[in-house]
């Protein structure tokens, strides 16, 4: 069947819910030069012929992540006569790292940012040994309408932002701090993230955390690493509709999730031979540099 010229329908505005791993990109928002989330997920949309360009499409992202951050539900829109082409073939031309996990079409004038009514962060600590119930109880600090100017970098933007809700707990052998917000300053998360760890290895109480949102800068905080970071979930007000992913992704995933079990293990060996061979019982290393983690 012969498919309709674009100019005989109306565009439609699709709202796409995605997953990456952030760790091959400069960042989420398109640069020139770099490799990066949007950049790719446009390549892919003019490969399939859904729009001639990022503009005329309207290509807009519920919001920005930095590089090495990864994303469980981001969600990307544009509007595209070919609706129907992209649901079907678009997850076939994101690169692996990129997958689509839902759709939903919505009205013609839709933002993804500025409609979204909430943003759910979690950050996971790689630390053993952590008091995951102080954490918690520190992490409810958090939640109201707070001063975050020393927990962001606020660079002239209003630094006062509500927090919905605000929890740690354990996920299997990992200590995940889960905060909601309707919006969130450059590197809030992560910021959060260091205090909590901070509390969690005992050297700080919740009162790093209180007398920072009253602005007491005298403690030098840094903000966590942004491989441990996720943006878990958008919420908007209507729901997507699940796509499923496909094999190719899956077995991307099962891959990498293979490579670093055996990492895992393999440095475990060499740090514990280390020690045995320096005499010195295995200790783990508390604290963040900046060196690139794979």
């Amino acid at each position: 069947m012969e498919e309709v010229h674009p100019r005989d329908v109306p565009p439609v505005r699709l709202a796409l819910r995605c997953g990456y791993l952030g760790d091959r990109f400069y960042g989420s928002q398109m640069q020139p030069g770099v490799r990066t989330v949007e950049g790719e997920f446009v390549a892919s949309c003019l490969r399939t012929g859904l729009f001639s360009s990022h503009r005329e499409g309207r290509f807009q992202a519920a919001g920005r992540t930095d590089r090495g951050v990864h994303a469980r539900a981001q969600v990307f829109s544009f509007s595209t006569p070919f609706h129907e082409r992209a649901l079907a073939a678009l997850n076939w031309q994101l690169p692996a790292d990129i997958w689509i996990t839902g759709y939903a079409v919505t009205e013609p004038g839709f933002n993804p940012r500025h409609q979204a009514i909430s943003r759910t962060y979690r950050y996971y600590f790689g630390e053993m040994g952590l008091d995951t119930p102080a954490m918690d109880r520190a992490a409810r600090c958090f939640v109201g309408t707070f001063d975050f100017s020393q927990f962001a970098r606020v660079e002239g933007k209003d630094p006062v932002r509500q927090v919905l809700s605000s929890r740690v707990f354990q996920d299997k052998d990992l200590c995940v701090f889960e905060v909601r917000a309707g919006s969130f300053l450059w590197h809030m998360v992560r910021y959060m993230a260091s205090a909590l760890l901070r509390i969690g290895s005992g050297t700080e109480g919740e009162d790093l955390i209180l007398s920072r949102l009253e602005g007491d800068a005298s403690t030098r905080l840094s903000p966590a690493p942004p491989e441990g970071l996720v943006l878990w979930d958008v919420e908007y007000d209507f729901p997507f509709l699940p796509i499923t992913l496909d094999r190719r992704t899956r077995n991307f995933l099962e891959t990498r999730w293979v490579y670093h079990r055996e990492m895992t293990q393999v440095l475990d060996t060499l740090r514990d031979s280390a020690d045995v061979r320096d005499g010195h019982p295995a200790s783990r290393l508390c604290g963040y540099d900046d060196g690139h983690r794979g």
